[in-house]
């Protein structure tokens, strides 16, 4: 255990991906022509699900709807702050179905949904750090969608603009690791986002290309783990420099949708006035 970091228990969303395929591309890393095997992205998948409980985190998952093959990228199913939840509306016309199966979900569990009014592709671009809520735009999630968050959430939204298309979500390109600390990709960004990142951030941890490139920073902490592609080796040696316990996933299989780790986890934040913590 290391001292110095705190580690925040955790409720996750996740979906199996009984129905994965890459049948269109939508993002860079999907290629129709690829073999796919279903079979691997399922067992790599339930290695991650096990690593979260294995931790002392809550999963719970949702029922795979047949025909949404990337539904199992559950991070973009909403955005969860405080027991609200705003709803999700895709870009693309492929992933639609996925938003009202999700929002039912949310329902269902007793969460109160807010309509999105705008593209927004959920925590796939929407990440909170402290008290701020990080929002990515530029390829997904609609600028416009930003200002929404604030009214729902009533929290300090910081606009960042993704400039390479194969970081198409911030998820892809930044990773929170506790309050005070995030790692990024500064190539993914504009310049101006850019300064806005190391204004907000001094201490941050910024990747290499290598370790991008593997969708290293699709990663998920707790504030002292960091469940990340196993093949970010980079990342995961300077994350241990900084105190952290580094775990390393496969998701090799359905990173050729374009996903790793944290687009399989949706974090289901119930309030921020109870928050078990371990030390």
């Amino acid at each position: 255990m290391t001292p110095d970091k705190i580690m925040a228990r955790r409720r996750f969303l996740m979906c199996r991906p009984t129905h994965f395929a890459v049948e269109y591309a939508i993002n860079p890393w999907m290629d129709p022509a690829a073999p796919v095997d279903v079979d691997r992205a399922v067992a790599q998948w339930e290695t991650l699900r096990r690593t979260y409980l294995d931790l002392g985190h809550r999963v719970d998952e949702i029922e795979p709807v047949p025909g949404l093959p990337d539904m199992v990228f559950a991070a973009n199913g909403a955005t969860v702050v405080d027991g609200r939840v705003v709803a999700v509306q895709f870009r693309d016309p492929q992933r639609a179905d996925e938003a009202p199966a999700y929002r039912s979900w949310f329902e269902r569990a007793g969460f109160e949904v807010f309509d999105p009014k705008h593209v927004n592709e959920g925590e796939g671009d929407v990440l909170l750090a402290g008290d701020l809520l990080l929002a990515g735009t530029g390829f997904r999630t609609a600028h416009a969608a930003h200002a929404r968050l604030q009214e729902v959430f009533g929290r300090p939204v910081i606009t960042l603009q993704l400039v390479d298309p194969r970081f198409y979500h911030l998820d892809t390109a930044l990773c929170v690791l506790d309050e005070r600390t995030v790692a990024y990709l500064p190539a993914a960004f504009s310049p101006g986002s850019q300064a806005v990142l190391r204004r907000l951030f001094p201490d941050a941890i910024l990747a290499t290309a290598a370790d991008a490139a593997v969708l290293g920073l699709n990663a998920v902490s707790d504030g002292r783990n960091v469940v990340l592609p196993v093949q970010a080796t980079g990342l995961a040696s300077a994350l241990q420099e900084r105190g952290y316990v580094t775990i390393g996933v496969d998701m090799s299989e359905i990173r050729k949708a374009g996903g790793g780790p944290k687009c399989c986890t949706l974090t289901v934040r119930e309030t921020t006035a109870v928050r078990e913590v371990a030390r």
